[in-house]
């Protein structure tokens, strides 16, 4: 399948490229023959992602995450980007507010908070050196999902590529990439 179809057929899914990214942009990534040997993997791979030339930090769809596991690097904000990026691909970024972290190396000790729909949250997180804590991960995702939409995954080694969908898209999601979604409930 080529690429321009993939773009085409994801789309339709609602999984639109953002505002001034383009086709160039993925083939600036990895060349056409790549996206097309294994449609619809490696494309949702660089979905989740960032453009990779100037400007940097563009976000190539705003409804897919590449969740690199291994992201805590800071003593404070990593965690509060997880929510943040939870929340844009669920289209829910003002049900949770007032995000705080802390990551302290020295006592081994982290946690989060947040506030959503009114009701104030804590987490203690379980630190392990860079990974981040899946279970608090889920907590957040909890949180955000609704009766008819859920967070969705695609495995990508030490991370994972999420989606939040209705179960017709996660089907439909599912059927194109050969059964690689994996529904978190």
């Amino acid at each position: 399948m080529t690429l321009e179809q993939q773009i085409k057929t994801l789309a339709e899914l609602g999984f639109h490229l953002n505002e001034g990214v383009t086709i160039d942009d993925l083939l600036y990534s990895l060349p056409r023959e790549e996206y097309e040997k294994r449609p619809f993997h490696l494309i949702l791979f660089l979905y989740g992602g960032v453009v990779e030339r100037e400007p940097w930090d563009k976000l190539i769809c705003s409804k897919v995450w590449n969740f690199d596991m291994e992201c805590i690097e800071n003593n404070t904000g990593d965690y509060v980007n997880i929510v943040e990026s939870l929340c844009r691909i669920s289209e829910q970024s003002e049900r949770i507010t007032e995000i705080a972290d802390s990551v302290d190396w020295d006592s081994n000790t982290a946690w989060l908070e947040y506030t959503v729909n009114g009701e104030r949250r804590h987490w203690t997180i379980e630190v392990n050196e860079d990974w981040a804590d899946m279970l608090t991960v889920n907590y957040v995702m909890d949180d955000l999902e609704a009766d008819d939409h859920w967070f969705y995954s695609i495995d990508a080694g030490q991370g994972m590529i999420w989606f939040y969908l209705d179960h017709e898209t996660g089907t439909k999601l599912n059927y194109l990439t050969n059964n690689a979604l994996q529904s978190k409930h």
